[in-house]
């Protein structure tokens, strides 16, 4: 990947639309221009993760106009799809390197940009970045390398989630179920689902539950709310009886919760290619009525799920629910996170000053309010505290219908749950706003809250080892007691076990004993 010399026109070419979202603001550059000198405004690329939920960007956003005059630059976006991490590695690795760049951290690449001089510390800009001064100099000091701050790391998901059960409403309301509380009752009503033909179309074509497979590298999680209810005490680790840190999948509690759901798989209540599905097929199957159940985030997405929802099948109502209890009362959903968005000014930065008030704007009131509503008098009109939105202006600059942000808005310094952020146009906010309520009681807490340089070096490789032997545990093609030793054994061949020496070591010195 390092080797690969091509330029941002070659390498946008060879995207497929579907993985790349043109730029916007893209010029010739005048002579001169890139330093900012004098009044000439300053060039900046940003390249950034996009959101899913977001529309592409438009030729002459007025935005974009809005933030160049405000802040003296020019200003051309790239967005690649949300979590296409890839895409941004293969863009730096080209050599052709953007202004300021958003990634996934803590990461490998992160790690190995820094020490290469790729991305630049930030301190000697923070005196006219206040916002992000405040944040990296607060809460976020730990991130600090030697006392430099190289990027602005988002944490998203630490006290709030919008992870849930969901599930087919209607269909409950007609077989007459309420939703599940334990997992005796999923189990029940999951059968239910498969077995009596709720969408009335006379085929065994419905299964109970769907999900997805985890993004790269990451391991799938999906069903650990059924670790949960057995007593998995944390989502990255797990204790043996003698306060030794051990893989979760080794805690009692993973071989309890693989025997109801090896039993569910046998019974076809679990979609059986969850595996190959990204989020969206999931989705569909959901709106085409091929699943009862899925695993997700709500908050935002209950307009735009129930909403596909209902063009599918107009009668279909959206429902969601608290993550089922065990056999002693225990449950849990959504796991603390580790990982953040990085957004980094890079050496090409011939002004980074310039670069990190970029950043300042994209986290300030200013920037938000920019980003969210637009430019007041077009975008929208404000009387009191009620806003009234120009939706046709809007849509001619990219933004999203029904009062919903700008393509920028999210996906790089923050996201929607974090602002507690819903446009007053929502149509579904109190079920919106309680379903955070509810995920967020069910945050599950880490042995170990900061990742390890073990984690991310060897993370993706024990992931991989857990993935595989996941899918054959469950499907039955292993033995349960043989499959999990094994499982134990390769996970630690491929990295897992420097990654308990350094977890270890980081528990002992944080006062774990």
């Amino acid at each position: 990947m390092g080797t690969k010399k091509r330029t941002w026109n070659k390498w946008i070419a060879g995207a497929s639309a579907a993985s790349l979202l043109l730029a916007a603001g893209c010029s010739n550059k005048p002579a001169g221009s890139e330093a900012g000198n004098g009044n000439e405004p300053y060039e900046l690329t940003f390249l950034t993760t996009g959101d899913q939920g977001a529309k592409p960007l438009q030729p002459n956003d007025r935005i974009i106009a809005e933030i160049n005059k405000r802040l003296n630059i020019k200003l051309t976006v790239k967005i690649v799809p949300e979590f296409s991490y890839d895409k941004i590695n293969v863009a730096i690795a080209s050599g052709d390197l953007p202004d300021v760049v958003t990634t996934q951290y803590p990461s490998e690449s992160v790690s190995q940009w820094i020490k290469e001089g790729i991305i630049v510390p930030l301190n000697d800009y923070l005196k006219d970045t206040p916002t992000l001064k405040g944040k990296l100099e607060g809460d976020l000091k730990w991130t600090a390398i030697d006392g430099k701050f190289y990027g602005y790391p988002f944490i998203s998901g630490v006290e709030r989630s919008n992870y849930t059960v969901q599930f087919r409403q209607d269909w409950l309301d007609k077989l007459g179920l309420k939703p599940p509380q334990t997992l005796e009752e999923l189990h029940s009503t999951l059968k239910a689902v498969v077995e009596k033909d709720p969408d009335g179309n006379g085929k065994a074509d419905t299964y109970g539950f769907i999900t997805n497979k985890p993004n790269a590298g990451d391991a799938l999680t999906a069903f650990d709310f059924v670790f949960y209810a057995y007593g998995l005490p944390y989502g990255d680790y797990a204790k043996d009886d003698k306060g030794n840190v051990i893989p979760k999948f080794e805690h009692p509690a993973f071989k309890k919760g693989l025997a109801d759901l090896r039993k569910w798989y046998d019974e076809k209540l679990i979609d059986p290619e969850f595996i190959v599905y990204d989020r969206p097929t999931k989705e569909q199957k959901f709106f085409q009525s091929k699943a009862g159940f899925m695993d997700g985030p709500l908050f935002r997405h209950v307009s735009r799920i129930e909403g596909s929802l209902q063009q599918v099948i107009p009668t279909g109502k959206l429902g969601y629910t608290a993550p089922p209890t065990g056999p002693e009362g225990k449950q849990g959903m959504a796991t603390k996170s580790k990982n953040a968005l990085f957004t980094a000014v890079t050496k090409k930065a011939k002004n980074p000053q310039k670069a990190a008030q970029f950043i300042e704007f994209l986290l300030s009131k200013e920037g938000r309010d920019l980003l969210q509503l637009g430019i007041e008098g077009v975008h929208y009109t404000k009387q009191g505290d009620k806003i009234s939105y120009n939706e046709s202006e809007r849509e001619k600059d990219g933004f999203a219908p029904n009062g919903w942000a700008h393509p920028i808005a999210w996906g790089n310094v923050t996201w929607p749950i974090d602002e507690s952020y819903l446009p007053q146009t929502e149509p579904r906010i109190e079920r919106a706003l309680d379903s955070v309520k509810v995920a967020s009681k069910y945050i599950m807490p880490n042995l170990i809250n900061k990742k390890t340089d073990a984690e991310i070096e060897f993370g993706k490789a024990v992931n991989e080892v857990y993935n595989q032997y996941f899918v054959n545990l469950l499907n039955g093609k292993l033995d349960v007691d043989k499959g999990i030793t094994e499982l134990g054994q390769k996970w630690r061949q491929a990295g897992g076990d420097k990654i308990l020496k350094a977890v270890t070591e980081e528990y002992k010195k944080n006062g774990g004993k």
